[in-house]
């Protein structure tokens, strides 16, 4: 069993930065391939972006201003979010699914992929 714990979420303007973080409770880390997902009132969870052996990967909507990256020797994930937006604010949720299911365009973005979730951290972004 997994647990992710997720934080630094909050309350930014527009144009503004966050970190979040998620830290994994596993010795078999470098096992996971590790994703942030986040689901705004309403709408259906979506992938943001993913991190493994073959690569990262982002969704078309965050490229460019989100970084995802992790330390190993940590056993954390991160999100560096930059230039936020409005419509960025939603629950922001980290996922571990084993690299060997999760290490491709098609599967990275699949949330039935993930085996162990996060309880999420809110970002609210403000105009």
């Amino acid at each position: 069993q997994v647990q992710l714990v997720e934080s630094g979420g909050g309350l930014v303007q527009a144009g503004g930065s966050l970190r979040l973080s998620c830290a994994a409770s596993t010795r078999t880390f470098r096992s996971y391939a590790m994703a942030w997902f986040r689901q705004a009132p309403g709408k259906e969870r979506d992938f943001v972006a993913g991190i493994t052996w073959s690569g990262t990967y982002y969704a078309d909507s965050v490229k460019g201003r989100f970084t995802i990256s992790r330390d190993n020797a940590q056993n954390t994930v991160y999100l560096e979010m930059n230039s936020l937006k409005p419509e960025d604010t939603a629950v922001y949720y980290c996922a571990a699914g084993l690299s060997r299911y999760v290490y491709s365009w098609a599967s990275i973005r699949e949330s039935s992929k993930y085996d162990y979730w996060g309880q999420g951290t809110q970002v609210t972004v403000s105009s």
